[in-house]
Formats: C-alpha cells, sequence, structure tokens
C-alpha cells in the first residue's frame, strides 16, 4: 500500500532570496538543500528560477547542475524586480491551469507580492508551499501559505537520530542503509501515521533514482528491511489484511 505521490512545481524569485543571504558567509546558499527536502513531499516535476543572472553569476552552476530552467529578466530601472514578479506569477497561474497533473506549488520567495499569488493557487485547489529567509520574509506571505519552510532551519540537524551503520557492512550498503534511514526520517518528520514499505521505497528513489535493492543481493525491498531488522536498526510490524511490511520506527 502506499499514498498518492504528490507532484510539485517549484518557482525561485532569486533576488528575494539574495537580500535573505547577502553579507552573510560564502556559500551559505545551496539549492540542493530546498530540493532535498522537497523530494520528501513528492516528484519534483518542474522547477524554474527568476533573476538578473549578470548579478548572481556565482549560483548559475550549481542551478544548472540541478537542472533548473534560469530565466533571465534583465534590469530595466526600478523596474526589473517588478518584472520578475510578474514573469513568476504568469508562469505560475499558466502552469496551474495547464497542468492539472501538479497539485503542489512551491513559491521560494518571502516578498508580500506573491501572497495574491498564493490565494489564487489555492482557489485552484493547489497545495501551496512556501520557502525562503528569515529576515527577507513578509508574515503575509508566510502566514497565507498552505506550509512555510525556512531556508535556515533546513540546514539544523534532524532532532532524529538514526542508528549507526555496522563498519563490516560493505560500502554500497552502508550507502543504502544510509538512505533508507534518511527516507524514514524524513517521513516521520513529514508526520506519516502509517510509513508502509512501498513508500519508504518510493521516498528513496526520489532521493535516489538509481537506487535498487537487487543490486545490493536482496531479492525484494522487503528483505533488505528485514535484513535492517536483523541488524538491530529498525522495528518492524506487518499489515494484517495486506501483509505489507510496515515500520514503526527505529530501534
Amino acid at each position: 500500500m502506499s499514498e498518492v505521490e504528490h507532484t510539485l512545481a517549484v518557482f525561485i524569485d532569486f533576488e528575494n532570496l539574495a537580500l535573505g543571504f547577502k553579507g552573510k558567509k560564502k556559500n551559505l546558499f545551496n539549492v540542493e538543500t530546498i530540493l532535498a527536502r522537497l523530494v520528501e513531499k513528492g516528484k519534483v516535476i518542474a522547477k524554474k528560477a527568476y533573476a538578473d543572472w549578470s548579478a548572481y553569476s556565482q549560483y548559475k552552476q550549481q542551478l544548472h547542475a540541478a537542472a533548473i530552467e534560469m530565466v533571465e529578466i534583465p534590469k530595466r530601472g526600478m523596474t526589473g524586480k517588478n518584472s520578475a514578479d510578474i514573469r513568476l506569477c504568469v508562469d505560475a497561474m499558466d502552469m496551474s491551469y495547464s497542468k492539472e497533473h501538479i497539485d503542489s506549488f512551491v513559491i521560494v520567495s518571502g516578498d508580500s507580492d506573491f501572497s495574491p499569488l498564493v490565494s489564487k493557487l489555492k482557489e485552484n485547489g493547489k497545495h501551496v508551499i512556501g520557502i525562503g529567509m528569515h529576515e527577507s520574509t513578509s508574515p503575509l506571505l508566510s502566514n497565507n501559505c498552505d506550509e512555510f519552510i525556512f531556508y535556515e532551519d533546513l540546514l539544523q540537524a534532524s532532532e532524529m537520530t538514526p542508528p549507526k551503520i555496522d563498519d563490516d557492512m560493505s560500502n554500497n550498503k552502508k550507502e543504502a542503509f544510509t538512505l533508507l534511514f534518511d527516507s524514514i526520517t524524513a517521513l516521520m518528520r513529514e508526520n506519516k501515521e502509517v510509513l508502509w514499505s512501498s513508500m519508504i521505497k518510493q521516498t528513496m528513489q526520489r532521493k535516489k533514482p538509481s537506487f535498487n535493492e537487487s543490486s545490493l543481493g536482496y531479492r525484494s525491498f522487503s528483505e533488505m528491511l528485514k535484513d535492517a531488522e536483523k541488524r538491530g536498526y529498525l522495528q518492524l510490524t506487518k499489515d494484517s489484511k495486506s501483509g505489507t511490511l510496515i515500520v514503526e520506527g527505529f530501534r
């Protein structure tokens, strides 16, 4: 059993983000930190970032590596920022109407000007997630979103501590079990009431599309989970009706 997989579209107002991390230590911003959190919520279908990229050339490589479409908004006097805002809103609304399979929209900005966009997306039945920096986020925007995540909070370590992996395990298995524990932790963070095995595998494959338990010598994902239980990492139960494995938590 598994829940319906959510699909997400991400729109980044990069200039607003820049206001938040301006003057802070170098390399504070990493778009992968945001994307790693979002793949825990569902499948990211579209990713766009808007800015006058001549002013933020140092970030273009990491955005390109993350397969984010960089929309160029040239500065035109005092209207440059508004042009970026308008283009982002137009693209988001167009996708809202034309791509019905996308059920969640992520607005990466703290600008209160996007509050009407958030309201309209919610009217269209979309779940809206906001992400921004503490210093550049308006309460008008953060309070209007269905969920708002502060970028600085993503940098803090999770309170849940996964078990320590045995040293005698191969590097490939260590990597796979680390991915398993990270995915379980992510689902716990999303307050999932029942951690079905299929849900966990789905999350692992979103985080690392190349994951395949058969390459590790397991005949099924259930066999991998049972091995984790045997090693004392996890506590498992089985659904009485379907026989599907459920992860109760870490040991």
